[in-house]
């Protein structure tokens, strides 16, 4: 096991305390019942989590010595099976950096991970199949020793400290934990094995051969050597390989083989989407084995996400799990190891951020990612589209660095369009359909493809026979800022400044009408000057009434709530209430101003012209209690009441 933390507790003497029982927190007990009921199908992977924290305590360990020498025990790092038939128990045993007390109790009675609430709340209003795929994607580790086991012990010591700390627990909602005495540092997973059930998929695991299996097909590529000891007996020869399977030639390891590496280092049950290897050679050289998850973390956008960054070796020597320097942040989905030939690279993680082999390295990593990319998006459309659906936003946030490669990522962009019914474009393919005399890529940001659709922004854009990319995700009111043009044309938001007339005959008429209803349109303008800063008519409009549009280089309204929600102090922009004038309300409107320009009648259709159009493009208005209130009145006066 390891704990959270690299850091030992402080303090190495500790008064001996007594047994003290807890309770599972809340989140942690709903996810050890799902897991014990859910993942019938699954049960060999108890083993597997089991060595793989046993693999990452001791990686932990022989970090922490590097500067400490002293907490490395006077043996080799190793992992070791003990199996007692008899009385149907199994062991796993490392000697790595062990946890305190404390560590026991934290680490092992909650789940201190972020979009765990999101998660059981999505695991709720899922079918059997879609659970199980959901907790192998949110990965639950220590906790699938329950599907095997009635009762689970950890005996535990931290390194440089004194005491050890015994945890026991039968997953009934609470658990016990009390001082205890352990040779060396390290853990001591006990588990007292339930009798198989075939029926419940519930192998006979306190058999040899079947841990031998287990071991053979899941952890093969572990590094330390993980030893058998059965009935007390003398223990086997290392039962895993032990090679480091990106220094081997790809043609000797099978897709399984890289598949159950990838869920080793991801702690994912999916299958990975697709595999890159590298091998950097010249000043520097360095391998390494990359993977694009299939489907996106639950934590992938929390900042304090747990899993961020690749695993960095040094030689095959561990030295840090998660090294978030040699991937950009919007490179943070990708899993798997970078090996380093430098013996001389700085351990530090400041000094990491500096260091010219790191970017190197960083750089030709970035680059094949993107090779392989855009491999995919020409060969594989399908399957891209399948990784773009999971990761397409984050990618997008290289578009608003300063990163050399966000040309490439570009032209990686899938959108949705106006006219393409749920398919997806690539800007290069929009180019391409764009009519004579289309000088700009037009685009509309928004809530949902299927609201953008249906937005009055986009009604002369369809008349005119233009194309319209529609972006929905919260990134997208950001970067086009950022990346204004593509391969030379601009890319000009549909929901700001004037839409010039089609023709001539079309701008005379605007004129006319404008001239004809200005004193209305004045009229409206005062009515709303709290909420909009003009009222006119617009070419934007062909059947809808109404529409809010902003001027040049406006915030939409969208990127002001997220600024808000951010912390900042952002003022909001009025914005620009345009009129269809042909629409039979302005005829309407102009009548009733003509009789009673200052009636309440007027003043309440303004209100409900600017409610009107913020409910087309999904905002609430600012009064729904006021506007219900309106809404009723109107039914009264059209009813004669």
């Amino acid at each position: 096991m390891t704990p959270e933390s690299d850091s030992p507790d402080t303090g190495s003497e500790r008064d001996s305390e007594p047994t003290h029982e807890h309770a599972f927190q809340a989140e942690t007990q709903r996810l050890l019942d799902l897991v014990i009921h859910s993942l019938y199908t699954h049960k060999d992977i108890f083993l597997r989590e089991l060595i793989s924290n046993a693999s990452d305590a001791l990686d932990k360990l022989r970090f922490e010595g590097l500067t400490r020498p002293e907490l490395l025990p006077a043996g080799e790092l190793e992992i070791e099976l003990k199996l007692d038939s008899e009385s149907r128990s199994l062991e796993v045993a490392d000697n790595g950096v062990g946890m305190t007390r404390a560590e026991a109790v934290e680490n092992l009675g909650t789940i201190a991970r972020s979009g765990t609430r999101q998660f059981l709340e999505r695991l709720g209003e899922a079918d059997a199949e879609v659970s199980r795929d959901l907790i192998g994607q949110f990965g639950v580790g220590f906790y699938a020793s329950f599907m095997v086991a009635d009762e689970v012990e950890v005996l535990t010591r931290r390194a440089g400290e004194e005491g050890a700390t015994r945890w026991r627990s039968r997953g009934d909602g609470t658990f016990q934990v009390e001082d205890a005495q352990r040779d060396e540092c390290g853990t001591s997973v006990r588990l007292k094995l339930r009798e198989p059930d075939e029926e419940d998929g519930l192998r006979d695991y306190a058999a040899e051969p079947e841990l031998r299996r287990i071991v053979r097909r899941y952890s093969d590529f572990v590094a330390y050597p993980i030893r058998l000891q059965i009935d007390a007996g003398e223990r086997t020869e290392p039962l895993n390989s032990r090679q480091a399977i990106w220094t081997r030639p790809a043609a000797e390891v099978g897709d399984e083989e890289y598949a159950e590496f990838y869920k080793h280092v991801s702690h994912d049950w999916n299958e990975p989407l697709e595999r890159v290897s590298v091998h950097i050679e010249g000043n520097y050289e360095a391998r390494a084995l990359l993977f694009l998850p299939s489907q996106a973390p639950l934590d992938l956008y929390h900042a304090d996400s747990a899993q961020r960054g690749v695993q960095l070796y040094v030689k095959r020597v561990f030295i840090m799990d998660d090294c978030r320097e040699m991937l950009p942040e919007w490179l943070r989905f990708v899993r798997g190891v970078v090996d380093a030939e430098d013996a001389a690279l700085n351990v530090s993680r400041e000094l990491l951020q500096n260091d010219r082999q790191v970017r190197a390295i960083r750089k030709r990593l970035v680059k094949k990612l993107l090779d392989s990319l855009e491999r995919m998006l020409r060969e594989e459309r399908e399957k891209y589209a399948r990784f773009w659906a999971e990761f397409g936003p984050v990618l997008k946030e290289a578009l608003y660095s300063l990163e050399p490669e966000r040309e490439r990522v570009l032209k990686l962009l899938l959108c949705e369009t106006s006219e393409s019914a749920g398919g997806l474009t690539t800007l290069a393919e929009y180019v391409e359909r764009m009519g004579e005399g289309q000088e700009e890529i037009h685009y509309l940001t928004g809530g949902s493809p299927e609201m953008l659709r249906r937005s009055p922004q986009l009604e002369a854009f369809r008349a005119r026979g233009r194309e319209v990319l529609l972006l929905s995700d919260r990134i997208d009111e950001v970067w086009p800022q950022q990346q204004p043009e593509f391969e030379g044309r601009r890319l000009a938001p549909v929901g700001q400044g004037e839409l010039a007339p089609s023709d001539e005959s079309q701008k005379e008429a605007l004129e006319a009408k404008q001239s004809l209803h200005r004193d209305l349109l004045q009229r409206l303008r005062s009515l709303l000057q709290e909420e909009v800063k003009q009222v006119r008519f617009s070419t934007r409009l062909t059947d809808s009434p109404v529409c809010l549009v902003g001027d040049e280089g406006d915030l939409s309204p969208r990127l002001e709530e997220m600024l808000r929600q951010s912390g900042q102090d952002v003022p909001a922009t009025k914005r620009i209430l345009e009129l269809n004038p042909d629409h039979p309300l302005i005829g309407g409107l102009q009548g009733l101003f003509e009789r009673e320009p200052a009636s309440e009648t007027l003043a309440r259709c303004a209100r409900l012209l600017y409610a009107q159009a913020l409910l087309i493009e999904g905002q609430t208005p600012p009064d729904p209690a006021g506007l219900a209130e309106q809404l009723g009145a109107l039914m009264l006066d059209a009813l004669g009441d």
